[in-house]
């Protein structure tokens, strides 16, 4: 049984393909040799030429898989992962691509920690080739491996299916799958393989690459498909609703860090919403807060805080006025 499978749903990423299969199949892994690495390429009808790149690769570990309509990226996964026979799951976008040595690290800390859900840590990947980091290394730096319990703060990572690893049996009986539209549609899966792992490893490196501003992608323009996000957390909050009668409840600080988590994303994507339906999708965000908002709940502190309990008010004016002066900040904060 290979250790890991690699998971790539592949449609309209020619331009970055080879690299992408060169960062995974010609990483100097100890997984090649012991045959313990295989590699599922789902085309999902992509229009260019990225079914004659992956025919051009003749390598046994490369299975393509070729769907006669296109799905969009999560039911690809969904078909990769049901066809892999790895212990392990990784799903790589087809135009991002693994970072140099990360393959051996994820092989290496999967052997040694056996974990339902390993987290990774990834860089940015811009147009000029350049890189940046993500931002994460403080909430993964000397977590102990565990539950989502005794570190709540990975909660506040990326949401995204390719910044972890996951047990495939583990995650086939999640209940949850990528099936949603995209964007937005590993938000489910990811938060409820965190909530749900009896064991989430941590490994603090850079293993994977993100491509930021390639065009044609989900987020390289304002789209009202931005709305999706609500129906995924939506997901999330009632399956949690649904587990405080359990005998397992979520604890409070979970619940807590789960709700704070999908409150902030909303902010990140609104200026990511076209402008004339902002209002619109601001008022989304505070009918989720105050629907959803667990007993208790304390504000962060600072800017995080201030635009939360805005969020929590409805006051759009003032949240759109404190908006610029925050990526002042931010700017400024980064030249320094």
């Amino acid at each position: 049984m290979p250790l890991i499978s690699v998971v790539i749903p592949i449609h309209g990423v020619a331009d970055y393909l080879d690299r992408c299969l060169d960062s995974i199949l010609g990483d100097d892994s100890p997984t090649d040799p012991a045959g313990t690495l295989e590699v599922i390429a789902v085309d999902d009808a992509s229009p260019d030429r990225s079914g004659e790149i992956l025919a051009a690769r003749r390598d046994p570990r490369l299975r393509v898989i070729t769907t006669p309509v296109a799905g969009g990226p999560g039911p690809a996964r969904d078909l990769g992962a049901k066809e892999a026979s790895g212990e392990y799951v990784w799903f790589v976008d087809g135009d991002d691509e693994i970072a140099p040595g990360g393959l051996a690290a994820v092989a290496e800390a999967l052997t040694r920690l056996r974990p339902d859900v390993l987290v990774v840590d990834f860089e940015y990947l811009y147009p000029d080739g350049s890189t940046g980091p993500s931002g994460g290394a403080s909430y993964l730096r000397g977590a102990p491996a565990g539950t989502l319990a005794d570190h709540p703060a990975l909660i506040h990572l990326t949401m995204t299916a390719w910044s972890k690893v996951f047990r495939r049996d583990f995650l086939a009986g999640l209940g949850v799958d990528f099936g949603r539209p995209a964007p937005h549609e590993d938000v489910p899966v990811s938060t409820m393989a965190l909530l749900t792992a009896r064991r989430i490893g941590v490994l603090d490196r850079v293993c994977y690459r993100y491509r930021r501003q390639r065009r044609g992608s989900f987020l390289a323009a304002p789209s009202a498909t931005n709305f999706n996000i609500f129906g995924a957390y939506d997901q999330i909050f009632r399956t949690m609703a649904e587990r405080a009668g359990s005998s397992a409840p979520p604890t409070p600080n979970v619940q807590a860090a789960i709700f704070e988590r999908a409150i902030w994303h909303y902010t990140t994507l609104l200026p990511l919403v076209p402008r004339r339906r902002r209002r619109e999708f601001f008022r989304r965000m505070t009918a989720d807060f105050r629907r959803w908002c667990p007993a208790g709940f304390t504000f962060p502190p600072g800017p995080r805080g201030m635009k939360i309990r805005l969020v929590a008010r409805g006051a759009y004016p003032a949240y759109c006025l404190l908006e610029p002066v925050n990526r002042l900040r931010v700017m400024l904060r980064a030249k320094k």
